[in-house]
């Protein structure tokens, strides 16, 4: 297996740019994550690793090993694609062991090396099916065996469960990073479903236009995101636009129309204007004159909106200047929050993000 080193890559189609001098490094054994909206360019720096799309400027590499001039067959790169690419007239055995015969593998070897993969994706004795015998989540497993038999040194997935309704997705991504970490092979993996890049990857590159917008762990890129764009993008989020009035210490009180709210912000001058993301699982509803916890601050809403959703129950809520605020209840709701009704809600300034 092998890290992948990706420095300084960029590629243009006509005026638009769609890889913008990119550098990354992803670790032997890690499952990455590119993830971003339709059109941000995790695709084409896929197919860019895999060689099915030229780099403009910039090199890549397996470990120590130069690839980016490479055709994609002599890559050593498995790639598992969006719509599967299965061939209709081969059987699970024949799509599965393609790659192994344009390799000119002896026979004997083919059919050990197809069962062993098939055994990997759970589909033992599956060999003599067609396509059309088998459901969505049985193709994408073929999908995954035939990028696995030829023994890669990285996996490349690109929006492989896009394809599949939304329980089965849950299924299949965690059966794909089970897959990963008992192989220990280092995975490129691309999507735009926040929630699947969360739960499977060791690290995440946010990218937008081209870019990346910040690239770490989970629950770092989820807590403290680089950007608004990367708070809005990763989940729901308050964001917020004030002015510093004031200091205590490290903390800062931001005014927003009639409000106050407080964050960190060791280096925010007085009457600077400065942008904040509040997640709303971070609001706490504060019930018959509770007081906030120690260290925490208030803030006062009227509810405009209650969803309850099973789980959680989502309040839809409006500031005094009728700017929209959110916020989530894992709890039953304290008696009388209802629409209309006033409520007053407590947060850690230390969990508000401050961006410049």
């Amino acid at each position: 297996m092998a890290g992948i080193a990706i420095e300084g890559v960029a590629r243009t189609f006509g005026t638009v740019r769609a890889i913008d001098d990119v550098s990354l490094a992803v670790r032997d054994g890690e499952f990455f994550t590119l993830l971003g909206p339709s059109g941000c360019g995790k695709t084409t720096l896929l197919r860019m690793v895999a060689g099915f799309c030229d780099l403009d400027r910039g090199r890549i590499l397996f470990g120590e090993r130069r690839i980016d001039q490479l055709p994609p067959h002599r890559r050593n790169a498995g790639m598992v694609f969006q719509n599967y690419a299965i061939f209709p007239n081969h059987t699970v055995g024949g799509n599965v062991a393609y790659g192994l015969r344009a390799r000119n593998v002896a026979p004997a070897d083919i059919e050990r090396r197809v069962t062993r993969a098939l055994k990997l994706v759970h589909l033992d004795g599956y060999e003599e099916r067609w396509p059309h015998q088998l459901s969505g989540g049985q193709l994408q497993r073929v999908a995954i065996a035939r990028a696995l038999v030829i023994e890669p040194e990285v996996l490349l997935l690109d929006e492989p469960l896009s394809n599949l309704d939304a329980k089965l997705r849950v299924e299949m991504r965690a059966e794909i990073r089970q897959l990963q970490q008992q192989l220990k092979i280092t995975a490129i993996y691309v999507t735009h479903d926040q929630e699947e890049a969360l739960a499977i990857s060791d690290r995440i590159a946010v990218m937008q236009s081209g870019r990346l917008e910040q690239v770490g762990a989970p629950e770092s890129i989820y807590r403290t995101p680089a950007s608004a764009f990367v708070a809005e993008f990763m989940g729901t989020t308050n964001l917020l636009t004030g002015t510093v009035a004031g200091r205590d210490g490290e903390r800062v009180r931001i005014r927003v129309g009639a409000q106050e709210f407080a964050a960190r912000s060791p280096d925010a001058a007085p009457g600077a204007a400065i942008t904040f993301s509040l997640r709303p699982e971070m609001l706490r509803l504060m019930a018959g004159g509770m007081a906030p916890p120690p260290g925490w601050a208030a803030v006062t809403a009227s509810v405009a909106r209650v969803e309850f959703l099973g789980v959680l129950t989502r309040l839809s809520l409006r500031l005094a200047d009728g700017a929209p605020l959110h916020a989530v209840s894992l709890d039953q709701l304290p008696e009388g929050v209802a629409t209309g009704a006033p409520v007053t809600l407590a947060y850690d300034p230390a969990r508000v993000t401050v961006f410049r």
